[in-house]
């Protein structure tokens, strides 16, 4: 990849919904000394995003990646996304967006057996030690997903929960997909609960109880994601 001096110091970042930004990794890309930019799905040319030579990062959203006649622009995203892959430049995708890069990489993205919504812990592999070892110990993440994808070929599985095998891939050491969430913090989380409320309505999930364990597992979750995010950056090219 890029020598320290040459690794570009803006963070691009694809929104699909206003809230879900990159929250607590947005304050460490700040104390790295990047910039960030955001770029609306469906809204925004998202063509520089996907042609950056620095990291793309590719966050969530309530849409599925199959919906593309609902939602045109999932098309050309789609179609962007394969040609950055293919050219292995250093891309993450939190949720939503990892589902599009696991669809990218030719694998299937369809309708789970159930929603898995609520904080949880992974089960990691062993190859997971050299990006994701942050969430080690017990640390609890947000899952928000009711969509869930095969593995990819040639990708490296290094997550499951006890509801879904497929949680987290690397594909080399410059794309990674997370199908949880690393990126809330414990002072925002309310937007989600009023953002999803139709969804959590529909499935029958207590508000009250997520926001219980938001209290209870987000401040150790956004030193974790402060680990996840700084590993990561180094497999990439990047040290500072």
């Amino acid at each position: 990849m890029n020598t320290t001096n040459a690794f570009p110091k803006t963070i691009y970042a694809i929104q699909h919904l206003a809230f879900e930004d990159l929250g607590s990794l947005e304050d460490v890309f700040y104390q790295l000394g990047f910039r960030v930019r955001y770029f609306e799905a469906g809204v925004d040319d998202l063509t520089p995003a996907f042609a950056h030579e620095g990291l793309t990062i590719i966050l969530g959203g309530p849409i599925g990646v199959y919906e593309t006649d609902d939602y045109p622009f999932l098309k050309d995203e789609i179609a962007l996304l394969k040609q950055r892959l293919a050219a292995d430049k250093p891309t993450l995708g939190i949720c939503l967006g990892a589902q599009l890069i696991a669809h990218a990489l030719g694998a299937k993205v369809y309708a789970g057996h159930q929603k898995e919504i609520g904080w949880g812990p992974l089960s990691l592999s062993l190859r997971a030690n050299q990006v994701l070892s942050g969430l080690l110990n017990n640390v609890h993440v947000l899952h928000w997903h009711g969509d869930t994808f095969d593995l990819p070929e040639n990708a490296v599985l290094l997550a499951s929960s006890d509801i879904y095998t497929n949680q987290a891939f690397e594909v080399g050491n410059n794309i990674l997909a997370l199908q949880f969430h690393i990126e809330t913090t414990e002072d925002h989380f309310e937007k989600w609960l009023i953002g999803h409320t139709c969804e959590l309505r529909h499935a029958n999930i207590s508000i009250s109880k997520l926001r219980e364990e938001n209290q209870q597992y987000a401040h150790s979750l956004e030193h974790a994601a402060f680990e996840v995010i700084q590993k990561f950056l180094k497999r990439i090219g990047y040290s500072d």
